[in-house]
């Protein structure tokens, strides 16, 4: 039997949001484009699920991946989403885990750089024009 959880996404170049999902395989696979992978906290009850082939499909750099000492280790590519962890099941997360989770994600956004216009070459000795 599937129920709803609440859950925290995270997509490429957006703030984090809160939303109630579908806790069965197909919808989560869906809200991370993919297969999941669960990566999971060891501070508290809780599991970061993203797409387990995210960078190899090139999908968008989103947040650093931290480890317990809060340094990044790693970058999450594509939407993921943090989800409760209740024994071998996903579970909703509590509104005070969504604030700041919330909070420690949206600052930490990765953007990427903006290809730049190639400028002409300037002509040897400087000089923009033909004499």
């Amino acid at each position: 039997m599937s129920g709803k959880i609440r859950v925290l996404v995270a997509e490429p170049g957006k703030p984090c949001q809160a939303r109630e999902v579908e806790d069965e395989l197909k919808a989560l696979q869906a809200l991370v484009g993919g297969s999941i992978e669960v990566v999971t906290s060891s501070a508290e009850d809780i599991a970061i699920v993203c797409n387990e082939e995210g960078k190899l499909c090139g999908l968008p750099p989103n947040r650093p991946l931290l480890g317990p000492s809060g340094q990044p280790y790693d970058i999450l590519c594509g939407t993921f989403f943090i989800t409760g962890v209740q024994g071998e099941s996903f579970a909703s997360l509590t509104d005070e885990q969504i604030g700041r989770f919330s909070s420690m994600y949206d600052g930490m956004m990765l953007r990427t750089a903006e290809p730049q216009e190639k400028r002409p070459e300037k002509k040897k000795g400087g000089v923009d024009h033909e004499r």
